[in-house]
């Protein structure tokens, strides 16, 4: 019986790759989604065992469709997919429940034994991308129901925080200055109790701020 697999990513050509890699396998690309709507309506519709899935994709982004098919089909697996080791990704990864994040220059060997991990119920998060966000898991200072006196901008600078930008990147979405988002950025780690980006985007997940 093949791996039955949906594929989540907005570049056709990235589509077509994993299907030359995973071809001749006992994995098989059964739907194919390029926005975040798509990808709702296949996991519902189609009979999937795993959902292979990119970060950034439009309406809406991947991590926020993880939350959304978590909520509505908890045992399907989900694997990121992604161009980016960023930090803030790998942690909401974790928070939200996926079942694994490949980077796409991931091997083939790699990428088919962590479908078939995925599809066998368990985790395929290695050692070191656990160790990078165990802690802020397991041991935040601050609880998610503690209320945290953050101002409007604090709580704008944590968001964009959590979504994974940069402190250059959002001073451009808030059109503020950089000098001025690292300083909203330090007093933000201080209130919430956490030292670095990492552990701010699993509170802000566990707070509701993101999903």
């Amino acid at each position: 019986m093949p791996i039955r697999v949906l594929v989540v990513d907005d570049h056709e050509v990235v589509r077509l790759g994993l299907k030359s890699l995973l071809a001749g396998t006992d994995i098989r690309i059964v739907a194919e989604a390029s926005t975040g709507r798509e990808a709702l309506k296949y996991a519902t519709e189609s009979k999937v065992d795993v959902v292979l899935m990119d970060v950034r994709i439009p309406e809406p982004d991947g991590l926020n469709v993880l939350a959304r098919i978590k909520i509505d089909h908890a045992n399907l697996p989900v694997v990121m997919l992604s161009t980016y080791d960023n930090p803030a990704y790998i942690a909401r990864a974790v928070a939200l429940g996926a079942a694994g994040y490949l980077l796409k220059d991931v091997g083939r060997d790699r990428l088919l034994d962590a479908i078939r991990t995925a599809a066998k119920g368990e985790s395929t998060w290695t050692r070191e991308e656990l160790r990078r966000v165990t802690g802020a898991l397991a041991t935040p200072r601050l609880g998610a129901d503690v209320e945290v006196p953050l101002t409007n901008r604090e709580k704008e600078v944590l968001k964009q925080m959590a979504l994974g930008l940069t402190n250059k990147e959002i001073a451009q979405a808030l059109d503020i200055s950089y000098e001025t988002v690292k300083e909203h950025v330090q007093h933000v780690l201080r209130k919430i109790g956490v030292t670095d980006r990492t552990q701010a985007a699993v509170w802000s997940v566990r707070k509701g701020l993101v999903e």
